[in-house]
C-alpha cells in the first residue's frame, strides 16, 4: 500500500485499465511478481539519443577484447608526442607482451597521477584495474596507422575509479585519440566523461535501474515499470 496521495480514494485495476491515459490514480494491490529475479541484472546501459536499451557487458568480455587487441605491437612512432609521453616495456611471462603507457601532459608537464589520464596499450583487465586505484582517467587504446585509436565499443571507453564509461554502438562516431589533447591544453582540465566522449566522438551511455512490477488487486492485473537513473 502507498502511504502518499490520501486525497485520492483507491480505485480498481479493471477501472484504471478501461480508462485512457493520462490520470492519476491511488490504488491498493498485492505484488504478484517482479523482473529480474537478481537486483544486479536491473542495471542497464541507455542511450539517450537513440532510446536503446542494453546489457552491462561483464568482465570476461572486456578482457576478451583485451587480449585480442594485445595481439597487435604498440607502435614506437605513436609515442611522446607534443601532448603525451610513452612508456614501453616487454613482460617476462611466456607470451612477452609489450606494454605502452601514454601519460597525457598540462602544459607540457607530467601532473599527479590523481589529475592524470593514461591511454594504455596491451594490459590485461587486472593491469588496468591496479592503474585505475592510482591514475584519475584510464583509456584502453590500441596503435592504428597514424593515431591512437579506442578499442571496440563494446569494451568501456573510460575507467574512472571502480566506472566503467561505455558509448552507444550505434550513435558513436569514433574519432583519433588526438582530439583529447583540447581537453589537455585547457586550464585546467577536469577530465570529466561527458567532456571526454564528447571530443572523441562517442555518445555516452547511461546506467540505468529498470524493474517491472505486476500488481493484482483481485478485478484485474497491471504491469508497473520502473526506470530510473
Amino acid at each position: 500500500v502507498l502511504t502518499d496521495h490520501q486525497d485520492l480514494n483507491n480505485t480498481e485495476l479493471k477501472t484504471i485499465k478501461n480508462t485512457t491515459a493520462p490520470r492519476q490514480y491511488r490504488i491498493r494491490a498485492k505484488l504478484r511478481t517482479y523482473k529480474p529475479q537478481k537486483l544486479h541484472q536491473s542495471v542497464k546501459l541507455h542511450c539517450s539519443k537513440c532510446n536503446s536499451l542494453q546489457e552491462v557487458p561483464d568482465g570476461d568480455e572486456f578482457d576478451f577484447i583485451l587480449q585480442r587487441s594485445a595481439i597487435t605491437a604498440p607502435n614506437p612512432e605513436l609515442h611522446n608526442t607534443s601532448w603525451y609521453e610513452s612508456l614501453m616495456w616487454t613482460t617476462e611471462d611466456q607470451k612477452e607482451r609489450k606494454i605502452a603507457i601514454h601519460f597525457v601532459k598540462h602544459d607540457e608537464m607530467l601532473q599527479q597521477p590523481e589529475g592524470t589520464l593514461l591511454m594504455i596499450e596491451g594490459g590485461t583487465l587486472k593491469e588496468i584495474w591496479k592503474l585505475t586505484e592510482r591514475f584519475k582517467c584510464v583509456i584502453p587504446v590500441r596503435s592504428a596507422e597514424d593515431d591512437l585509436e579506442l578499442l571496440d565499443l563494446s569494451a568501456p571507453f573510460l575507467l574512472q575509479g571502480n566506472v566503467k564509461y561505455y558509448g552507444c554502438k550505434h550513435c558513436s562516431a569514433p574519432k583519433p585519440m588526438r582530439h583529447l589533447s583540447s581537453i589537455a591544453a585547457e586550464q585546467q582540465p577536469s577530465w570529466e566523461p561527458t567532456e571526454i566522449a564528447q571530443v572523441l566522438g562517442i555518445e555516452l551511455l547511461q546506467y540505468v535501474f529498470i524493474m517491472k512490477f505486476t500488481l493484482f488487486d483481485g478485478t484485474g492485473a497491471l504491469n508497473a515499470y520502473l526506470f530510473d537513473y
